[in-house]
This record gives C-alpha cells, structure tokens and sequence, in this order.
C-alpha cells in the first residue's frame, strides 16, 4: 500500500509515520524546504519536496498512491503574521484534498483537532455533535483550523472527496521537537520554569494512540464522519503535580486567577512584536485556559475500536524524551 504523509517531520506525523513504517506500508513524505528533519532521518522514505500552497509539488506527492494521511498544520498559539497561518491550514488543506482526489487517491485521512469543537460550560466532556461557531474559536490557530475543517467538509459534500476527519485531543510522548504548546508545559514543568498555574482542564492522550487512531480512522472511519482520538481529562494542577512527582521537584503552590495573568500576556505580545521571539504567555492562551476542556472518544472507541492507554505513561514518555535529548 503506498501512501502520502505530510506533517511527517512534526510531533504527530512522525509518530504516524513510525506507525505506518512498522505496519509495511510503503511511505512518501512531503517535506518543506529547510525543515527539521531529525524525526525521519533514521527512515528509508521517499521525500518529495514541496509545501501546500505550490499545487504542483502536491500532484508530484499524491500520483500514484493509493491513501494519504494530511497531518500537517501550522501549530502556535500566537504568530506575528496570522494570514500566512490561514493560507497553510486552510488552503493548504483544501489544494492537497484536490489534488488527492485528482489523482486517484482511495481515501484521505485529514487531522484536524478538538479545538474546532465546542465544550460544555458545565466541564463534561464534549463529543463530535457538541456544536460550535467561528465566533466561539479563540485564536488564530483554532479559527483556521474550524475553517479548515468546514472546507473539508464541503469538498466531501460537492466535490466527493473521500475524506475522514479526526480531531486529536493534546497529544504528548517522544519526538515533540519543537515543542508543541502542551510539550512546552512539560518542558517548563521540569525546568522549575513553572511557579504558578491556572484553574483549567486538558484532555491528555500518548501521541502513539492517536496516530493509531489515524490508521483505524483509514482502515473503518466513513467518509464525511469525524472521530475525536483522545485520553484521559485532567486538570492542569494535577499534569503538572504528576510530572513534578515523578521529577522529585516541588509543585508550584499558587493558582493564578485569569484575569491577573491577561494584562502580563498583552505586556509579553508586546514585546514579541518587537523582537520575533514567541512570548511566554499569550492572550489567547489565557481565554482558552478559562474553558475546560474535555472530551469524549466514545465514537471513535465504539465505531473504530480505538483506545487509549493511560495519560500518565504519555507525559512519562514525553519527560524521559525531553530529558534524553537534553532540552532546556
């Protein structure tokens, strides 16, 4: 079975790249130019350079294959230039669908995220039918991807494209390069760059089960239908207290309210703005921390036969990765 990975050199692409490697599929990866290769360099690939938004690069990468996992996406929760960010997740997203179905191409598994959907003002935990709006997405990251998400949707309602959508929850583990913004929390957690926390609530999931997710989503997901591929739901203070146990460090004792911490963050943007550099804490980061989120992955538990193994040994994973390659 040959197939198409883009995002394979990021957190989640790798893992899903591992995963497809190991199962014997025959893999191509479609890598940027000047992108961080370590997370497949040791992997005997084929990689087609190109990036989504040149359409050409994209037939390049589909022709002849017969699955493509689109795991790419620009991944931050606060970007100097946010319109480049649309044009990646957006229509990046619809020109490689296009050219997928152009070329032939079976079936599409497109990763989208748990951060289109709504949650639920009492703290249960959402499900795919939870409803949701542009104007509830806080962020730039979380309205492209909703808008991304709504684009799929229509090419599989106009068009026919044979896409299934998943939307991970806060994947952790190893390989977390850059890192994501939930592998930051753990980095600065073992670095004791953490004295303080917000009352908040995350769903946790080991970055292993979700790519599994991704080849269950392939084999049985429907086209159209989209599958949460999520863990366990914690509270922030509880994630940071099980990764200061495990680290012998002292957990932070002091829970800040949010709107101490906005006009810190609005200070920080500022300064980012000046200098490029991504700030420590983002104004956005602060709304979306005001709602718990938790979700549910009983669909994709009872119509693809996922799951999921305990939160615990994926942020176990993530610190023994972070440690091993010596992060600060």
């Amino acid at each position: 079975m040959k197939v198409l990975i883009t995002g394979a050199t990021g957190f989640l692409g790798s893992a899903v790249l591992r995963l497809l490697i190991d199962e014997g599929y025959d893999v191509r990866v479609l890598v940027r130019k000047n992108a961080d290769m370590r997370n497949i360099e040791e992997y005997d690939v084929k990689i087609i350079k190109g990036d989504l938004q040149n359409t050409e690069s994209l037939k390049s990468a589909v022709y002849s294959c017969e699955q493509v996992f689109h795991v790419a996406a620009d991944y931050r929760l606060w970007v100097p230039d946010p319109e480049n960010m649309y044009k990646t997740n957006i229509d990046g997203t619809r020109n490689l669908i296009l050219a997928a179905t152009d070329a032939g191409v079976e079936k599409i598994v497109y990763t989208s995220s748990v951060a289109t959907i709504g949650t639920n003002n009492d703290g249960t935990p959402a499900d795919e039918m939870t409803p949701s709006s542009l104007e509830n997405m806080i962020g730039v990251y979380k309205r492209s991807k909703f808008l991304a998400e709504q684009a799929v949707k229509d090419l599989v309602n106009e068009k026919s494209c044979p896409v299934t959508i998943v939307n991970p929850a806060a994947p952790v583990g190893p390989c977390d390069i850059k890192p994501t913004p939930t592998g930051k929390i753990i980095l600065d957690t073992i670095r004791n760059r953490m004295p303080a926390y917000v009352k908040t609530g995350l769903n946790i999931v080991h970055v292993d089960d979700v790519a599994q997710g991704h080849l269950l989503a392939m084999e049985k997901g429907e086209i159209g239908e989209r599958y949460i591929l999520g863990g366990d739901n914690m509270t922030l203070e509880s994630i940071i207290s099980y990764i200061c146990n495990s680290e012998n460090i002292k957990p932070p004792k002091i829970r800040l309210p949010h709107n101490l911490i906005l006009p810190v963050a609005w200070i920080m943007e500022c300064i980012s703005k000046i200098t490029g550099n991504e700030p420590l804490a983002t104004i956005d980061g602060v709304r979306m921390s005001k709602k718990i989120m938790y979700f549910s992955s009983k669909k994709a538990k009872t119509k693809l036969g996922y799951h999921s193994r305990p939160a615990t040994e994926g942020l176990k994973d993530a610190i023994e990765w972070f440690n091993k390659e010596k992060y600060e």
